[in-house]
């Protein structure tokens, strides 16, 4: 399965000639391409052309007098095949931004809805242009309201965009982005569980934290996040539970149970403590969360907060144990 889009790049001397022919020819005869210049102009002392496929894939490529980078969510010419690959952080800043404009441009002129989003545009975009997993990442947030229920487009794409509007995990984005995956196959339970953490960064930065996900810890597992305030630390792991109408154990309080407790019986038990758990219940309708609210089980791990959050921005929760994690400043405690 093809990753995230990155750069490959080339530290050798390229011209006009050498594109066409070692770039150019390889493509249209593999599977037809037009090479055309840029929609936008590449930064001084770069020349660049993009290449359109007849299958719809597209490629960059840039050049100056030292060295070349190429970036394309389709088959790479075999003279790039042994470069080293870079994300748009690893490259120079000219090359990056230029790269990202053409890219965003043809996001945009495929998925004119996404204009309205400017920053979850960019912040997928390693995942919206990939080649294996532009569709299903475009249709997820398109058709699946970003993973909540009884929700529109609009609505779900909105609050993600006010989350990732803030910047704070502009650092991670290619951790965070890949997660969404690459894959050409849709799963929206899949990628809605993904949504959870970007939810609970929301969550944590709200309520005065600062973040850093995918925090190593010695049983070889990664908890999804390390939360920092006032200089005391703490390990944050999140879980999604099914919608009661997706799985066996078909009432919200069972399903609840059931994923918690699967957690806590891997990957947390093998940690040994030290670990908040929060239990994100937003792929329950509002009928199924009122019974989880009404009863509060536990779910077998302590501390825990289990919460609801709607594309408005209001969350709710309970809480199990005594939380570390101060949210008082993100949920509404019921």
């Amino acid at each position: 399965m093809a990753r995230p889009l990155r750069f490959r790049h080339s530290p050798e001397s390229w011209s006009v000639d050498r594109v066409h022919r070692d770039l150019f020819r390889s493509l249209d005869d593999a599977i037809g391409a037009r090479c055309t210049t840029p929609w936008y102009r590449p930064a001084n002392g770069y020349e660049a052309r993009r290449f359109d496929m007849d299958n719809g894939d597209t490629a960059l490529f840039v050049w100056d007098d030292e060295e070349a980078y190429w970036m394309g969510n389709t088959e790479t010419p075999s003279t790039l095949w042994r470069t080293e690959k870079y994300t748009f952080d690893e490259v120079p800043y000219p090359v990056a931004r230029w790269a990202q404009r053409e890219l965003l441009a043809g996001l945009h002129d495929e998925e004119p809805w996404l204009v309205d989003y400017p920053h979850l545009s960019w912040f997928f975009l390693p995942v919206f242009c990939s080649k294996d997993g532009r569709e299903t990442t475009r249709t997820f947030f398109r058709e699946h309201a970003a993973g909540f229920p009884d929700s529109s487009r609009e609505a779900g794409c909105a609050f993600y965009e006010s989350v990732l509007e803030s910047g704070v995990l502009d650092e991670y984005r290619y951790t965070m982005a890949s997660k969404l995956g690459t894959s050409d196959r849709l799963d929206p339970v899949r990628m809605s569980a993904t949504m959870s953490e970007f939810t609970v960064a929301h969550l944590l930065t709200e309520a005065g934290y600062d973040i850093v996900p995918e925090i190593e810890v010695t049983t070889g597992h990664s908890i999804d996040f390390r939360a920092k305030r006032n200089g005391t630390g703490h390990l944050v792991e999140v879980t999604r539970p099914l919608p009661p109408t997706r799985r066996a154990a078909n009432t919200a309080v069972a399903a609840v149970k059931e994923t918690a407790g699967t957690k806590t019986s891997g990957q947390l038990s093998e940690h040994g403590g030290g670990v908040t758990l929060l239990v994100d219940c937003s792929s329950f309708r509002d009928d199924e969360w009122a019974r989880v609210n009404g009863e509060k089980p536990s779910v077998g791990h302590r501390p825990a907060a289990v919460f609801r959050a709607r594309p408005s921005g209001h969350v709710e929760a309970y809480s199990k144990g005594s939380v570390p994690v101060d949210l008082d400043g993100a949920v509404e405690w019921v």
